[in-house]
């Protein structure tokens, strides 16, 4: 009975033991390959990534610079989140117009809407150039020295190193600096879109939902790519033509099922898997909480507002997802790496890590790390505080503050670049600020800076704190700013830039917000910036070594894999429920039936359209129900995602779409420090409920055959001879 209990842990440990990682597609053969294969799959490395066939990176481009999306058929046409392409929604949305609440399609290709500044970019070639990254720098002393010789060297490498003349060279660092990889990569710039759901099924569940399971949102959009006549990158004109991809995925309606496997490629933007545990009890204890002070509320202002004003809901809408987004994820985070016990693991890690090096005999070079962490996160704590909380404050979730930095670097410019850089900026500045004023509003935003600045009067820390804003009355303060300051319309900031460089100067130097924003500014460049990038530099380097000895001192077997750092990855995995709490356990599938029970008529977060409500109680659904004539809508599994991730293609054993990552459970969002495979669940739109809502819903028959799908095989009925 004992051996057979050893086995079978033996065997769960292994199971374990395969989930988890983001991987370099080009990097698959070996190890990773011969996992996939244990878990189901039927691809071979060659297909995800090759540089001379067409293979499945082909059609993985990174949407907008921070998503991901696929291509799903030869004419071009990709699909990504809702949230991916929400601003775009939002841009064409008027009160006439309005395709954030009515949903948008394209019922033939000139009904398709530009979207400027929009891009997608296509991995080509991947190549590791770390020997030539790192040639020189072994003999530098100083940490600065080196950073600066590297980036010298990536500087130069990406000009001189080949590629065709549309095409861009990338050189990112991986393994916190003990690998470099280039990539090559070629970016379309016309980009139109082609359909979106209403918000009602694309954000079905909106900020409650976010990082949540149960989930019932039909999260995709659809935009197209279009390239010249020579099929390269162009800027957006009426004679380019859809774009023709080396490779575009089918879409299986043949439905999953637990424990089927399941794969995942995209960007995903950034984790830190490998920090020592003195930081991870920062990020729990003084960061996350932090942060997610100031953010509540910053929301519970805009959310206020929203809901009395449908223009104001229009204007705020993208920007309220962006801050609730990481708000609900960081306390998600923070949860979930403390029922993890997350820093013990670490902790624990840490001491074995330590067994190692003596063991090896390497103390010189790596015995003094762990101390060296605890020395340095010790003293980084007040600086990294004040770091973020002025961040979040002057630099993300209030506006005002946000121009007002700009013109605080405007200032700066002057001084270090002198005056035909400053009017440079100033142009770009009045050029640009216009569309950012098109969506503000001073009433909004003056109460959001009542409530940031009285946070951060209390919450930064005294030493670096400006005399001026110590008890400050924050309302009679954001009464008189927003009265006064010409940072409140496009028009006034606009005569606030004009005239003579002295003139300007002056005028900003007078102006009541400015002069918030530059106290703020002053203190945190002289008195924290400083310190807080010297100590992070000594951070910096221990990390590279920690990461050093971690590669060097693990058996070969051991799955260590870089952190993301919005590149190319792989991560896979199983359809899999999972138990969050005592007595609790989640199924890995949800239905319609999940829809309608959450309905709130004329909520803005559980309302549900009449046709949808029409569609599902004729049970019209197509060819898309299970075989139990139920409408799938979304489903989890254990592939390792982060931000970045929206919009991934989620594929079968045979790299057929099968599902659209858009999000992550919420007790495992802490998987970007820590992954565990018990709670660590990524969410996806099943591709049925995306065909069914394309098809019975929009009635876009137009993009359904267009589609390349994969329909389950109807069953032969056999007649018995009588």
């Amino acid at each position: 009975m004992k051996f057979i209990k050893l086995l079978l842990l033996l065997f769960v440990i292994q199971i374990q033991a395969q989930q988890g990682g983001m991987w370099i597609p080009s990097l698959l053969k070996g190890m990773n390959e011969n996992e996939m294969k244990t878990l189901g799959m039927k691809l071979t490395a060659e297909q995800i990534y090759s540089v001379n066939k067409s293979s499945l990176k082909d059609a993985v481009p990174q949407f907008d610079g921070g998503c991901t999306a696929e291509v799903i058929s030869d004419k071009g046409l990709i699909l990504t989140n809702h949230h991916c392409g929400y601003d775009n929604i939002q841009s064409h949305s008027t009160v006439e117009h309005d395709y954030l609440t009515d949903g948008f399609w394209a019922y033939k290709m000139e009904d398709e809407l530009p979207n400027k500044g929009v891009v997608v970019s296509f991995v080509v070639r991947i190549e590791d150039v770390t020997t030539k990254v790192l040639e020189g720098v072994a003999t530098l002393t100083s940490e600065a020295e080196k950073q600066k010789k590297i980036q010298e060297n990536i500087s130069n490498l990406t000009k001189t190193l080949p590629k065709e003349s549309w095409q861009e060279n990338s050189i990112r660092t991986f393994y916190d600096g003990n690998q470099y990889i280039l990539f090559v990569t070629e970016t379309f710039k016309d980009i139109r879109l082609v359909g979106a759901p209403p918000s009602s099924i694309g954000k079905f569940g909106s900020d409650t939902d976010n990082w949540v399971w149960p989930r019932h949102t039909g999260d995709f959009s659809l935009f197209r790519i279009y390239a010249d006549k020579n099929n390269r990158p162009a800027e957006y004109s009426t004679e380019n033509v859809p774009y023709k991809p080396k490779h575009f995925f089918p879409i299986s309606a043949k439905g999953v099922k637990e424990n089927d496997f399941t794969m995942v490629m995209g960007y995903p933007g950034r984790t830190q898997e490998y920090l020592p545990s003195y930081a991870v009890e920062q990020i729990v204890n003084d960061l996350n909480p932090a942060k997610i002070e100031v953010r509540d509320a910053a929301l519970k202002v805009q959310d206020g507002f929203m809901r009395k004003d449908n223009a104001i809901k229009i204007q705020y809408a993208s920007k309220y997802a962006g801050i609730a987004n990481y708000w609900k994820k960081w306390i998600g985070e923070t949860k979930g790496l403390k029922k993890s016990n997350a820093v013990a693991i670490k902790q624990k890690f840490e001491k074995d890590f330590q067994e190692k090096v003596t063991k090896a005999g390497k103390q010189a070079e790596y015995g003094n790390l762990l101390a060296d962490f605890q020395k340095n996160y010790t003293e980084i704590k007040d600086y990294a505080l004040a770091r973020d909380l002025f961040s979040e404050i002057a630099l993300r979730n209030n506006e005002l503050l946000s121009v007002g930095y700009k013109l605080y670097q405007l200032e700066q410019i002057l001084t270090n670049k002198g005056e035909q850089a400053f009017n440079d900026r100033r142009n770009n500045l009045i050029n640009g600020l216009g569309d950012f004023y098109k969506d503000f509003n001073a009433n909004v935003d003056e109460k959001v800076f009542e409530q940031l600045i009285g946070i951060y009067s209390k919450k930064y820390p005294k030493q670096f704190l400006p005399s001026n804003l110590e008890n400050v009355d924050a309302k009679t303060l954001a009464t008189n700013v927003y009265t006064t300051s010409k940072l409140v319309s496009y028009n006034k900031i606009k005569e606030l830039l004009t005239g003579e460089t002295k003139t300007v100067l002056e005028k900003m130097n007078n102006d009541s917000g400015f002069q918030v924003v530059k106290m703020m500014a002053d203190s945190f460049t002289k008195n924290v910036a400083p310190k807080y990038d010297e100590i992070n530099l000594k951070n910096i380097a221990a990390q590279r070594t920690y990461m050093k000895g971690i590669l060097e001192l693990s058996p070969k077997s051991a799955r260590i894999f870089p952190d993301a750092n919005s590149t190319l990855r792989v991560t896979y995995g199983k359809v899999k429920g999972y138990k969050p709490n005592d007595a609790v356990i989640y199924e890995p599938i949800t239905f319609l039936d999940g829809v309608i029970e959450k309905y709130i008529p004329g909520d803005y977060e559980f309302d549900v359209p009449k046709k949808l409500i029409d569609l599902y109680n004729t049970k019209d659904f197509g060819k898309y129900a299970d075989k139990n004539g139920k409408m799938p809508v979304a489903f989890i599994a254990t592939n390792h995602t982060t931000g970045g991730n929206s919009g991934s293609p989620a594929l079968d054993a045979n790299g057929n779409l099968i599902g659209l990552n858009f999000d992550r459970v919420w007790e495992g969002t802490m998987s970007d420090i820590y992954y565990s495979p018990e709670i660590c669940r990524n969410i996806m739109v099943d591709a049925r409920y995306i065909l069914f809502v394309i098809d019975k819903y929009a009635g876009a028959k137009n993009i359904i055959n267009e589609l390349k799908i994969i329909y389950p095989a109807e069953k032969k009925i056999i007649s018995k001879k009588k």
